[in-house]
């Protein structure tokens, strides 16, 4: 069974980031490509946010493009980051009293890392994060863009493999739920819980673990990252489990193209 039943290949994008998370573009720049780019139905999935929802939701009303609410969850099992798709939410108290935690934790350790770059001589302030944040929940990409416009570094990918990757100096850890908490709170807000991207686990007996432990609901078999043999072998898995097949680009700015990924 697939949460993709109604729709057609080539015209949906189910994994999206917008500048109310670490993506370039705000949710109706990314409605207006999606339009553009002959997509009918997208799913904003912000990570630990649902604020570019309301204005996605309009835009897709104008030009006539179904959003589904989605948001990507931050959760960590025997050292892997595990992340965890959630669709079709709803309002759910105990989902967005965990979300404004998890905005104050990125605040935090986005001060802290700028405190770590500081030490080694680089120089930025919390202010020119923010112009690249504008107004979203704040991570380690906003942080790179800054380093990347005051010369610290020629682009995106120096500043992470120099300084904000999770074994470089400037590295702090994010706070992450238990992948069984994650699952939970979207549960709670009446959603299904699809496990992301699993090939950049990097460990498929990790991924069969957790989708037979937890409730997961599905499992993301098309991603950019992933090979055509990815696909096949979590598209089995899904079928051995019962599991909803989903499928997204991982859209954060271009060059990369919404609605591009091995289907």
């Amino acid at each position: 069974m697939s949460i993709l039943n109604d729709l057609i290949p080539g015209t949906f994008d189910l994994h999206i980031h917008t500048t109310a998370s670490d993506g370039t573009l705000t949710p109706s720049e990314v409605v207006t490509l999606a339009k553009q780019s002959g997509l009918t139905t997208i799913a904003i999935t912000d990570h630990d946010t649902l604020l570019g929802l309301a204005e996605a939701s309009d835009a897709g009303q104008k030009h006539g493009i179904r959003i589904i609410p989605g948001i990507e969850l931050s959760s960590r099992y025997e050292g892997h980051a595990v992340d965890i798709l959630g669709y079709n939410l709803y309002q759910c108290d105990e989902l967005e009293v965990t979300l404004v935690h998890f905005r104050k934790s990125r605040e935090n350790r986005a001060q802290a890392i700028l405190d770590r770059l500081n030490e080694l001589g680089v120089n930025l302030t919390m202010d020119q994060v923010l112009t690249f944040a504008e107004g979203g929940s704040i991570g380690r990409p906003h942080i790179g863009r800054a380093l990347v416009q005051h010369g610290y570094v020629p682009d995106l990918r120096a500043a992470f493999d120099l300084y904000l990757a999770d074994d470089r100096p400037a590295a702090v850890p994010k706070r992450t739920l238990h992948p069984e908490e994650a699952i939970q709170l979207i549960h709670q807000a009446g959603g299904q819980a699809v496990l992301a991207h699993p090939a950049l686990i990097r460990n498929d007996a990790i991924v069969q673990t957790l989708l037979q432990t937890y409730p997961f609901d599905g499992i993301e078999i098309w991603h950019r990252s992933h090979t055509l043999d990815d696909a096949g072998r979590y598209r089995a898995l899904a079928k051995q489990l019962d599991l909803l097949i989903t499928g997204g680009s991982d859209f954060h700015a271009p060059p990369h193209q919404l609605g591009k990924f091995h289907a």
